[in-house]
């Protein structure tokens, strides 16, 4: 089964704590540690993302089709992670990471996809972005900013947004990080607990934790609400960081090699050219 097919989200997608522990590329763990099977997913990984990387560059010569990543997930999902990952041995032209923060007073003054339009990638190039505007119609909802009427007239809003950037050439990836709330919580703790992580540590993050639910529920309506064949949601079970990236870069590789990218036929008058 194709990977885009595997996770897949769909319109009858439900979304359970437990499935975030899915690790659905491994056969069984064949009696090896964790250790060893963390380091293996590794490998598989650097093997892919090599791949990704070729395409890349055929990506950008071209300056044609254009890839948008989009990485939504609960706080800890493994968002920088992941980009750090895939992305860590690409020729960074036509490359670009863009993290969506809260809203500044000058971006709350327009429509609340004009700041995201501004980012999205242009011909040849890979963009990744870390949130993205989703979260007009996860935190705005959890946090009572926006009433239902206003939430599905966003929905709508994202839809066409995406279908016109579909029509006009771009290749859109939406990745929803699966995560359980034992793990969120594990990793929270970590931060807390190392001193070169405590940077990293909101505590705010505590107070949007006791929202799990409301937040399960808003990304479940959202995933549903706005999944379509031109703009698909995917959900990796994202508890292990190796295996989450593992499945994240076979998707990106698939969805890269559906392209036939290649490089641009050279001009016929090179031939006749010589260097001195």
């Amino acid at each position: 089964m194709k990977a885009r097919e595997q996770f897949r989200a769909g319109k009858n997608f439900k979304l359970r704590d437990e499935s975030a522990d899915d690790r659905p590329l491994r056969n069984g763990d064949n009696g090896e540690s964790k250790s060893a099977i963390k380091q293996e997913e590794r490998e598989l990984t650097l093997q892919l993302t090599d791949r990704i990387a070729v395409l890349q560059e055929m990506l950008y010569a071209r300056r044609q089709r254009k890839v948008l990543l989009v990485l939504q997930g609960m706080d800890t999902s493994g968002k920088d992670g992941t980009i750090t990952a895939l992305f860590n041995r690409i020729n960074p032209m036509g490359l670009r990471a863009v993290g969506f923060k809260v809203p500044s007073p000058a971006e709350l003054a327009h429509d609340f996809l004009w700041r995201i339009h501004y980012h999205v990638p242009v011909g040849g190039e890979i963009v990744i972005f870390n949130r993205s505007h989703y979260e007009d119609v996860l935190i705005t909802v959890v946090q009572g900013l926006i009433d239902d009427k206003e939430c599905k007239r966003r929905y709508q809003h994202i839809l066409d947004f995406e279908r016109m950037l579909v029509e006009t050439g771009t290749i859109i990836v939406k990745v929803f990080l699966h995560i359980s709330k034992e793990e969120q919580r594990e990793r929270l703790q970590a931060r807390l607990d190392d001193p070169e992580k405590q940077w990293k540590f909101d505590a705010n993050d505590l107070v949007q934790r006791k929202k799990w639910n409301d937040y399960q529920q808003a990304y479940q309506r959202a995933i549903v609400a706005t999944d379509t064949d031109h703009a698909p949601w995917y959900v990796i079970p994202a508890n292990s960081k190796t295996h989450r990236n593992l499945l994240v870069s076979t998707l990106l590789l698939e969805i890269m090699e559906d392209l036939a990218l290649s490089y641009p036929d050279p001009d016929p008058g090179l031939s006749k050219l010589k260097v001195e």
